[in-house]
């Protein structure tokens, strides 16, 4: 068979062993915990629900042409928020792309099959790159490879958040262009997966990038490279990182001003977890949210620890890679480092968000150690006692639970069997070619210690099984003695390694691991990477081992007995079942501990992190209303204060006040709040406010009412129909009186009233604001509340009878609308006195929790209004919590805004468009808020950016304008599509370079010496 077919086959066996046991374990552990799709049970839990399905919702409805917005704007989250920045942090992996091909409904299952691909082409990736590394056992690469993608950052935080996972996928591919780098070869294709890399995902980029330039600076020490080339090696891989994050920075940058105008959310400092709860995260079947999930599989931790004991590898292999994983380990408990691995600012949740890079130095190490063959039994011995050592500290930590010994146990079991089975097939193979048994490891001499310089770490050259050079020597000797023909024993061709003479890795990749073609997987014992062989016996310097030929089956034609060939095809079997069962036995052990520990962590995520329903009734009924209810953008129709998820517009439709990112413009969340509206995650996450006043504000003519969520267990069981409200509101643009110069018009202008904060925004008086009176169950005054928010102390009664509630007193005018603003507290408010049926206002209010303001009904003739409290922990009820809405000044005002609005309003992704009535003076103002890039021109005049009043966009006019026309540049994408030009542009003439030398070459061959092989320098590493 040609060499050029069988060329590069390993790794992509590798890759692909891989990927399919990372799916077989990540859907074999959902199937045993009864998940979605394989169960009854949600995964949708906290983010995954609340923002990773919802924006790829979006992206399905932008994709089939079906979104209220653009690239540039969403306009149903937020009241208009910027969607770039969104885009590239949550969607803009290429894998997002695939929902697609799913339907709507089905965008659940859509977001778990790219979770899914996402880990399986990990451990492809890392498969790869372990080959690339090193020669060996093409399914040993695919088993680490799949190790690697299930590692427990991956199955108990990253599964979750699936924008993580292209960070996992990233750092091997990273890892990759280093290997380029050193060889000085791909540099296009380099600079092309760094761009990708970091256009994906740049947060996890960042710290994949870090990872891999740590990688390549051990790569720089092992190698022994003279300090001009491996400065050269270091300026290439520095300058392929420039130029592809150079590429990636219209997106980045438009990412990276997104957080500087998001709302600041809540500052956290960093407290490194305790030794026995970080050295617990190692061991199958543990669960922490703020711990390090470092879990890779017994296999390849027992490899990994036994690299410092493994004598067939080098000593600067050993110390090289141990002392990197000690390193990166402490760097994970150390603030300063935890900030450099953070982009100096410790995020909100899991604080160990960089544990992936740990994971693939555990990895990497591994295999180091099973490339230079199974470390000996003495090696072992010595890895288990430090996994003892680990487990008995783990044994404190509450993060291990009764189920994971038995788990540890039997995987240990499994990964030692599986280990000496393999290393018996070694030996088995090893006395098969040279008529002896294979010395231990522990001698050290098959480590290649003779190497030359860029040899001496063997990563990629030379003999790969222990001690096999120095038994060529004694082969070779024992033939010349038994036969008296030293030649005999120094002959053939057998013994070369497969792939010796030529691994060019640019185009023409050596089968670093495939079949020689000899009973024997090259290059896990006898292949230099790229066509070297440095071990102890002699050699002819391109990969032939001299006396490592034929020696069994030549001592067998020379006797002419006819049980040599028998018992070597017995002998070969005997092999084969050795090596198989050794296969059986690893794949074994850690597809059933690494199902085991993404099953725990699948039902522990339940108890510990909210949850939420995949698509189902509630959301079909939610979208079928707002579909035939919406008319924007004559009006937006909000989705409903009962939300089902945190970014229900993008899942069922409308136009609405909520939204959920990390990047929430903090003019967005500021302004809600002084309206009286509520939020979760310290600010980020706006809820709607369902207030006839902000509605007519905002244009909100349609709104939707759903029952609770049934799937939240604390929601009354309700099940009512979806029922849809109209009022009559006023255009997207209106047009307000003119304010003084000096008056402050932005955020900062309001004040602590939610009503008043309302009416400045109307330009009326609706409200009567009337002082209170707080009584306990028993009739007293309640304390007032300490700190610097003034109010009452409202506690939770003892007993739960009415009659001992506490109670708020107010009077309002007659037949006006009751609200409650209570933002600290938590519990139920209803009217005991009132003409219609009473409305129950449920409040909901922690550190990280304020709630909304609701409406509780309409205030009796007498005007008297009492409210009985339900609390369910101590909160507050401010002053001025009680508001009475007269509807008929409201409606007065309404008709006012529409008599002066825009006659006719257009919206296009990122432009507004408002044709005004004539003579108009005073502001134009847009019912959307003044996030940072929008510019505004009224007429044909020059766009400014553009006024704000009260958060709002604000145009002003001289009465002679008859249009305006705002359009939105999101802040940074300027400056990042100049930084992309001149990447670009850079990358295209150094290509131009690189083909004119390479065509002088061509036309001038007599000016240049006679090509000469390619001097490997990096290739032995």
């Amino acid at each position: 068979m040609k060499r050029s077919i069988l060329r590069g086959t390993p790794r992509r066996a590798a890759a692909l062993l891989a990927a399919a046991l990372t799916v077989t374990a990540f859907c074999a552990a959902d199937a045993v915990a009864r998940s979605y799709p394989f169960g009854p049970r949600t995964r949708a839990v906290n983010d995954l629900g609340n923002q990773y399905v919802p924006f790829h919702a979006h992206l399905w409805d932008l994709l089939h042409g079906r979104s209220d917005g653009g690239l540039l704007v969403n306009w149903q989250s937020g009241f208009g928020s910027s969607f770039l920045p969104d885009l590239g942090t949550y969607l803009s992996s290429p894998f997002a792309l695939l929902v697609v091909v799913f339907p709507r409904d089905e965008i659940d299952l859509a977001v778990y099959v790219i979770t899914v691909l996402k880990t399986a082409c990990a451990g492809a990736a890392m498969a790869w790159l372990l080959l690339r590394l090193r020669p060996g056992r093409w399914w040993a690469a695919g088993l680490l490879g799949a190790a690697y993608a299930l590692c427990g950052w991956s199955l108990a935080d990253a599964s979750y958040n699936p924008m993580w996972l292209d960070g996992l996928v990233a750092l091997p591919l990273l890892c990759l262009v280093g290997e380029w780098a050193l060889d000085g070869r791909r540099r296009l294709l380099g600079v092309l997966v760094v761009a990708l890399a970091w256009i994906a995902n740049f947060y996890t980029a960042y710290m994949a990038t870090l990872g891999a330039g740590l990688f390549l600076l051990l790569r720089l020490w092992l190698s022994g490279l003279p300090r001009r080339r491996a400065l050269a090696a270091a300026g290439r891989a520095t300058a392929t990182v420039a130029l592809g994050v150079g590429l990636a920075a219209p997106l980045v940058t438009v990412v990276y001003f997104g957080t500087k105008h998001a709302y600041p959310g809540r500052v956290t400092h960093f407290t490194p977890v305790a030794t026995q709860d970080l050295l617990a995260r190692l061991l199958p079947t543990t669960y922490g949210f703020a711990s390090p999930a470092l879990f890779v599989g017994t296999t390849a931790l027992l490899l990994a620890l036994a690299l410092p004991f493994h004598r067939a590898a080098p000593v600067r292999v050993r110390a090289g890679w141990s002392l990197l994983v000690a390193a990166v380990a402490l760097s994970l408990q150390w603030t300063p480092t935890h900030l450099a691995w953070h982009a100096f600012a410790t995020p909100n949740g899991s604080p160990y968000r960089q544990t992936f890079v740990l994971c693939a130095l555990l990895v990497v190490a591994a295999w180091h150690t099973l490339s230079y063959g199974v470390p000996a039994p003495r090696a072992l011995a010595a890895a288990t006692a430090l996994l003892a050592l680990v487990a008995a500290v783990a044994s404190r930590s509450g993060l291990v639970h009764a189920y994971a010994w038995p788990v540890l146990l039997l995987s240990t079991a499994g990964a030692l069997t599986g280990l000496l089975l393999l290393r018996r097939a070694e030996a088995a193979e090893a006395a098969g070619a040279g008529g002896v048994t294979v010395p231990e490891a522990g001698d050290g001499r098959g480590a290649e210690a003779g190497a030359t310089t860029g040899d001496t770490t063997g990563d990629t050259g030379a003999v790969g099984r222990p001690g096999l050079a120095g038994l060529a020597v004694r082969v070779r000797r024992a033939e010349a003695v038994r036969s008296g023909a030293a030649a005999t024993a120094s002959g053939g061709g057998s013994g070369r390694a497969a792939g010796s003479s030529a691994d060019v890795d640019d185009g023409r990749e050596a089968d670093d691991g495939r079949e020689a073609g000899h009973g024997r997987e090259a290059g896990h014992g006898h292949a230099a990477d790229h066509g070297r062989e440095t071990g102890d016996g002699p050699g002819d310097g391109r990969g032939r081992g001299v006396g490592a030929d034929p020696a069994p089956a030549g001592a067998g034609a020379a006797t002419g007995g006819r049980g040599e060939p028998r018992a070597g095809r017995a002998g070969a079997r005997r092999r084969v079942g050795l090596a198989g069962l050794a296969v059986v036995v690893l794949v074994g052990a850690q597809l059933g501990e690494a199902a085991a520990t993404s099953a725990v962590a699948t039902r522990l995520r339940l108890n510990h992190l909210d949850d939420y329903a995949s698509w189902g009734d509630r959301q079909r009924e939610q979208a079928k209303a707002v579909s035939e209810a919406d008319g924007w953008p004559a009006h937006r129709t909000d989705p409903g204060r009962e939300q089902t998820v945190g970014n229900d517009p993008m899942v069922v439709g409308g136009q609405g006040a909520q939204y959920y990112s990390s990047l929430t413009a903090d003019v967005l969340s500021r302004t809600l709040t002084a309206l009286g509206g509520g939020w979760t995650s310290r600010g980020r996450n706006v809820q709607s406010l369902d207030n006839a006043v902000t509605d007519a504000v905002f244009s909100v003519g349609a709104r939707v009412h759903s029952p609770p969520d049934q799937h939240q267990r604390w929601n009354p069981r309700d099940r009512g129909p979806v029922t849809v409200s109209r009022q009559d509101v006023p255009p997207l643009v209106t047009v307000r009186p003119a304010t003084a110069p000096d008056a402050r018009t932005g955020v900062s202008a309001f004040g602590p009233s939610p009503y008043r904060n309302q009416e400045l925004l109307l330009g009326s008086r609706v409200y009567t604001v009337p002082a209170l009176t707080v009584r306990t169950g028993d009739g007293a005054r309640p304390a007032r509340a300490p700190g610097d928010r003034p109010g009452t102390l409202v506690e939770a009664p003892r007993a739960k009878a009415a009659a001992h509630r506490p109670t708020i007193d107010a009077q309002c005018p007659a037949r006006s609308e009751v609200y409650l603003w209570a933002p600290h507290y938590s519990g139920t408010a209803r009217l005991t006195d009132s003409p219609a049926k009473p409305l129950t206002g449920r409040f909901t209010s922690d550190a990280a929790k304020i709630a909304a303001m609701q409406r509780l009904g309409t205030a009796p003739v007498s005007g008297h209004v009492r409210i009985e409290l339900a609390p369910t922990r101590t909160g507050t009820v401010p002053d001025g919590a009680v508001g009475c809405l007269d509807t008929a000044r409201l409606r007065t005002a309404v008709r006012g805004l529409k008599a002066t609005g825009a006659e006719e309003v257009t919206v296009s992704d990122g432009t507004v468009r408002a044709r005004l009535p004539a003579g108009s003076t005073g502001t134009a103002v847009i019912a959307a808020p003044r996030i940072a890039g929008w510019r505004c021109a009224a007429d044909g005049a020059a766009a400014e950016p553009a006024r704000t009043h009260f958060g709002l966009i604000a145009v002003p006019l001289d009465g002679s304008a008859t249009s305006v026309t705002c359009t939105f540049h999101p802040p940074g994408l300027r400056l990042g599509a100049a930084v992309g030009g001149a990447s670009l542009l850079t990358l295209v003439l150094l290509g131009t370079l690189t083909a004119v030398r390479r065509r002088r070459t061509a036309r001038h061959p007599a000016l240049h010496p006679a090509t000469r092989p390619r001097e490997r320098i990096t290739s032995a590493l």
